[in-house]
């Protein structure tokens, strides 16, 4: 069951309980032949929403974007990357996968993305799971206060990866990692995002861990929705 995450708490996430609750999903055995209707095994209005307003998307012709939007900051997210991060290798070749860090109204909400875009610019996101264990193992919240504390927290991050101080500079004052955030922000509002991790297919259906079951159960019922756009 969802429970609505508290902002004013966000501020406390040095200790990185995030108040949420997604559940998670998992994948169940192949049926010897797929159903001529990938979503015979799903119920609408149970395990995903139908968008009232499908929002458009970037998807080429024959391709289906798939978003997940997601905090650094949360445990739920942490939870779930592992399982997001295998089903990027088995996912059908006709999806697109793309991440959207949240833009709820909090200070480490912004800079939790902003960190997220500068490492896209830098092109290392390689880095993606390691901020998520240097926040939740290491407990260093990767944010502050302060909006120079906390760029100085990811710059050492950086540092410590291998990037130098005047490529971090270069790439987080980028008109690209502005321009990311702004798209950010206006995805998170379009959606109406409540809460996170939630995953979006084709900018029609939303759905999380704890609608389609658990963590695997959610990676195949993304599978299916994406197919049944792809039908279309």
């Amino acid at each position: 069951m969802k429970r609505a995450f508290s902002i004013t708490a966000a501020i406390v996430v040095a200790t990185l309980g995030c108040a949420w609750g997604l559940n998670a999903c998992a994948r169940e055995p192949a049926a010897a032949e797929a159903p001529a209707n990938p979503l015979a095994n799903w119920t609408a209005g149970l395990n995903y929403a139908k968008l009232p307003s499908p929002q458009p998307t970037d998807a080429k012709p024959g391709r289906v974007v798939v978003n997940e939007v997601f905090w650094y900051g949360c445990g739920h997210c942490y939870a779930l990357d592992p399982t997001l991060e295998k089903w990027k290798q088995s996912k059908p070749a006709f999806v697109d996968f793309v991440r959207i860090p949240v833009m709820w109204a909090g200070p480490m909400q912004l800079q939790h993305a902003k960190l997220y875009y500068t490492l896209m610019q830098l092109n290392r996101l390689d880095l993606h799971t390691k901020v998520f264990d240097t926040i939740h193992k290491d407990h260093n919240v990767l944010a502050a206060p302060k909006d120079e504390d906390a760029r100085a927290l990811q710059l050492a991050f950086c540092k410590a990866n291998g990037i130098s101080e005047q490529d971090f500079n270069a790439a987080y004052d980028s008109p690209q990692v502005a321009a990311n955030l702004q798209k950010a922000q206006d995805a998170t509002y379009r959606y109406g995002v409540a809460s996170v991790p939630l995953l979006i297919v084709a900018g029609k259906y939303t759905t999380d861990v704890g609608m389609a079951g658990d963590a695997d159960k959610l990676t195949r019922l993304v599978d299916d929705l994406a197919s049944s756009e792809k039908k279309r």
